[in-house]
């Protein structure tokens, strides 16, 4: 994650980014699912994918309403546009913050009063001097239910996310061994988590996405542990063609479905951690050792909190 810092100061300050623009429109993009996103966790021989990763890739499709938006704004007004997606140094949810999209949760994510904690976010720079909304009251109040869920104790306090802690960073940002003391925490967890975003009150206004491409997908909305750890690298990639999860590659998905493996309890799963244990990739080799040791255990323990 050393891109972070490494371009702080174009976050900082957008006309870092780029000197000509003198407004930031941010849009928010609704991604707020039908059913309970939580319910997969109980089930101890499926995975549990984060809600976003369960239909196409959003980069592209929001990027293509920003571009039609930016296009109208270059034409009718003669003015310069860019367009962001996640993919540049800006600081998505505090300018969304600030144009008054919502406010930032305790759980460091952005909160809106009709979608609660579902959003994709997205930017168009422009050369236009608009007058900017005001911003969002923040209507946490006391509640804390966000802090409280997290299976791996990833907030030291309000506000702050210890990302070496987090379930979404250690799933697919991170590239090595999983810490063999958050393993059992996460649970069936298989790429990303939801948890503190599902437990949020105001998510009982959000209306599931009206986007067909951000559905959820019948494949990714339970899989089967045994099947995607079978999975090879072409086999890998024809599955998540078009979805988020490509990006991590097949040895880091591999790796995350073992240690659910590993949580699972089921000694029916048993043999396919033991097929794993010789991969060519070592950490995927070192994460069915460790399903494989759990699961011959006398009494395996259920996934802790």
């Amino acid at each position: 994650m050393g891109w972070l810092a490494s371009r702080s100061e174009q976050r900082a300050q957008p006309a870092m980014l780029w000197r000509e623009a003198r407004t930031v429109i941010a849009l928010g993009f609704s991604y707020a699912p039908a059913g309970d996103p939580m319910a997969s966790l109980s089930m101890a021989d499926r995975g549990t994918i984060s809600t976003y990763a369960r239909g196409r890739d959003y980069h592209g499709l929001l990027k293509g309403r920003l571009k039609h938006l930016a296009a109208f704004i270059a034409s009718r007004f003669d003015a310069g546009v860019k367009v962001f997606v996640d993919t540049a140094p800006v600081m998505e949810k505090p300018l969304a913050e600030a144009a008054g999209l919502g406010w930032m949760g305790k759980h460091t994510n952005l909160v809106s009063r009709a979608h609660g904690s579902w959003l994709f976010l997205g930017e168009v720079y422009t050369t236009l001097d608009i007058p900017p909304d005001p911003p969002h009251e923040n209507r946490c109040g006391t509640c804390a239910r966000c802090l409280a869920v997290c299976p791996t104790d990833a907030f030291p306090a309000p506000y702050r996310l210890d990302a070496t802690r987090c379930i979404s960073y250690l799933t697919i940002e991170h590239k090595g061994p999983i810490p063999h003391a958050l393993r059992p925490l996460l649970g069936n967890r298989i790429y990303g988590c939801d948890d503190c975003l599902a437990v949020c009150p105001w998510n009982r206004f959000a209306q599931a996405t009206p986007h067909e491409a951000l559905r959820p997908r019948d494949d990714l909305t339970a899989p089967r542990l045994a099947e995607l750890a079978e999975l090879d690298d072409p086999g890998f990639r024809r599955m998540f063609s078009g979805s988020p999860i490509k990006r991590i590659g097949r040895d880091r998905f591999v790796r995350n479905v073992l240690n659910a493996i590993g949580n699972s309890g089921d000694p029916a799963l048993r043999v396919v951690a033991e097929r794993l244990a010789t991969d060519p990739d070592p950490v995927v080799a070192e994460a069915a050792r460790w399903a494989h040791a759990r699961l011959t255990e006398p009494s395996p323990r259920p996934p802790e909190r």
